[in-house]
């Protein structure tokens, strides 16, 4: 998978710093996060499906770690670098054993025994 993204070449050298640096602490919380937790839900405040997510999660006896960016009307600007690097749009995003696996109704099609092990690929239901 190939995602198109702006040359540098095409960016003016006085903001290549700039972007380059933006949103870098947000992204590495949550590469951290994925790097010390089987499963972890990256969501924001109101949004249903991040709840959802949890709740499911929750009923399957799967842990995880939740981390939560503000609200539709704050932490925006914390938000927009994570949608950017993971080119998912939506909250929540969701990872598993170190893959991110997109959101709620992509979380409720794996199994959730291979989710509570921990280890090894998260497989989908048969």
């Amino acid at each position: 998978m190939t995602r198109q993204i702006l040359d540098d070449s095409r960016v003016h050298p006085a903001i290549r710093a700039r972007i380059a640096d933006e949103g870098r602490a947000v992204i590495a919380e949550v590469q951290a996060a994925v790097a010390a937790n089987a499963v972890v839900v990256v969501g924001m405040a109101w949004n249903p499906f991040p709840a959802k997510a949890r709740k499911w999660l929750d009923a399957a006896g799967v842990p995880y770690k939740y981390i939560e960016y503000g609200s539709y009307v704050s932490q925006w600007r914390k938000r927009l670098p994570l949608k950017l690097w993971t080119g998912w749009t939506t909250f929540p995003m969701i990872f598993v054993n170190g893959q991110f696996i997109g959101g709620f109704n992509d979380l409720v099609k794996l199994d959730p025994a291979t989710l509570k092990k921990g280890t090894g690929a998260a497989s989908a239901r048969a």
